[in-house]
C-alpha cells in the first residue's frame, strides 16, 4: 500500500460513523456506544414516571423501559438517590417486585453499578465449570485497568474471598495460568512507541514454544504486552509461518486453554467484533442466550456497542437490531432493542 493511499484511508471510527450518517458529528455523539448522557434529564420527572409506573394494578413495562434505557449509568444512579429519598424505599427492590423474568433480570443490572455486575458475572462463571473460559476471559481481558481493579475489589467484598482464589480453586493448567495473569492487571500500557526488537524477540518464543513446559511463554506475552505490540506480533508471525498464530494454538492447545487463548486473541485484534461473534452465537440456539445478550449490550452501551453493531451487519450481512427482534421474545425484547438502539441500513 502507498504512502498517499494510506494517509487517505479513512479510519475504522470515520468508517462506523460513515454508516451511520454519522461521520461529521463525532464532536456531538461523544462516544462510540448507543447510550449516551440524556440532555433533558430531571430526576424528579423520572421518579415520577417510575412511580407511576409500578403504581396501580398494572406495571408499565414501557415507562420502566424508557426511561433507564435511555439515561447513562450515572443518570440512573441519581434516579435510584433520589428515588429513595423521596419514597424512602428502593427503587431496586420496588421494581424487582413489580417485574420478573428476563425484564427483571435486565433493569436489576441496568440499576446495579458496573463492578458490581462485572463482580457478579465473573463469580457465577468460576462457579459455573463450563463458562469460565469464555465469560471470564471476557470480563478480566476487556476492561480497564481501573474498571478490572474496582470489579475484583467489589468481588472481595461480596463474596468475601479474593477473586484469584477462585481461580485457583476452580480452574486448572494454562487456563488457570492465563486467568489469574489477567487478574493482576499487569498488562503493559501502550507508550505510543514500538519496540520492534521485542516484537521479533516475541515471535521468535511464540514459533520455539511448541513443546512441553513452554505454555509460560504464551501466558506471558498474551497477557502481559499492550493490544498495539501483540497486534504486530500476529502480524509478523503470520509473515514468517505463512499461517496464523490461531492455527498454531488449535494445533497445540485443546478444551479450555485453547478456548481462552483463541478469546484473547479475538479481542487483541478486534475487541468489537469479538463481542459480535459473541453476540451473533447468542441469538443461534432455538432459544435465544439472554445473559450473554444482557451483559454484553448493557456493558459495552455506553463504551462501543456502535462499533459492534457495524461489524456484526459487516460480517453477518444482517443488523444486529433486526436478529434481535426475530430471537427475542418477551417483555424484555423492548429493553434489548432500546440498549441496541436503532437499525443500521
Amino acid at each position: 500500500m502507498s504512502v498517499t493511499s494510506w494517509k487517505t484511508r479513512p479510519s475504522l471510527t470515520q468508517e462506523i460513523l460513515s454508516h451511520l450518517g454519522l461521520a461529521n458529528k463525532t464532536a456531538a455523539w461523544g462516544t462510540l456506544g448507543t447510550l449516551r448522557t440524556f440532555l433533558s434529564f430531571s430526576v424528579d420527572k423520572d421518579v415520577q414516571r417510575l412511580l407511576r409506573a409500578i403504581a396501580g394494578q398494572g406495571v408499565d413495562h414501557g415507562a420502566v423501559v424508557g426511561v433507564l434505557t435511555n439515561r447513562s449509568r450515572e443518570q440512573r444512579h441519581l434516579i435510584s438517590r433520589a428515588f429513595q429519598e423521596r419514597t424512602q424505599q428502593d427503587l431496586l427492590k420496588s421494581l424487582q417486585a413489580a417485574l420478573s423474568g428476563n425484564l427483571e433480570r435486565i433493569v436489576v443490572a441496568l440499576l446495579q453499578p458496573a463492578a458490581q455486575l462485572d463482580a457478579q458475572e465473573l463469580r457465577t462463571a468460576l462457579k459455573n465449570s463450563g463458562s469460565a473460559e469464555d465469560v471470564a476471559v471476557e470480563i478480566l481481558a476487556t476492561r480497564s485497568p481501573a474498571q478490572l481493579q474496582e470489579c475484583l475489589t467489589v468481588y472481595k467484598h461480596n463474596f468475601q474471598v479474593e477473586a484469584e482464589e477462585d481461580i485457583k480453586s476452580e480452574t486448572s493448567g494454562i487456563l488457570q495460568e492465563l486467568l489469574l495473569a489477567l487478574a493482576k492487571g499487569g498488562r503493559e500500557s501502550y507508550s505510543g512507541i514500538i519496540d520492534y526488537n521485542l516484537v521479533g524477540q516475541d515471535v521468535q518464543a511464540l514459533k520455539q514454544a511448541e513443546g512441553p513446559s513452554t505454555e509460560g511463554t504464551w501466558v506471558l506475552i498474551f497477557t502481559q504486552r499492550n493490544p498495539e505490540h501483540l497486534v504486530r506480533v500476529f502480524d509478523q508471525y503470520q509473515r514468517c509461518t505463512g499461517h496464523e498464530l490461531e492455527k498454531t494454538v488449535h494445533h497445540l492447545f485443546h478444551g479450555d486453554a485453547q478456548a481462552a487463548l483463541l478469546s484473547l486473541a479475538s479481542v487483541t485484534k478486534n475487541t468489537p467484533l469479538y463481542f459480535a461473534d459473541k453476540l451473533h452465537q447468542a441469538l443461534q440456539d432455538i432459544k435465544p442466550n439472554y445473559q450473554v445478550l444482557m451483559r454484553i449490550l448493557i456493558s459495552r452501551s455506553e463504551t462501543d456497542l456502535l462499533s459492534i453493531r457495524a461489524e456484526f451487519k459487516k460480517k453477518f450481512g444482517k443488523s444486529l437490531y433486526s436478529s434481535l427482534q426475530e430471537a427475542v421474545k418477551g417483555d424484555c425484547q423492548s429493553a434489548l432493542l432500546a440498549l441496541c438502539r436503532a437499525e443500521d441500513i
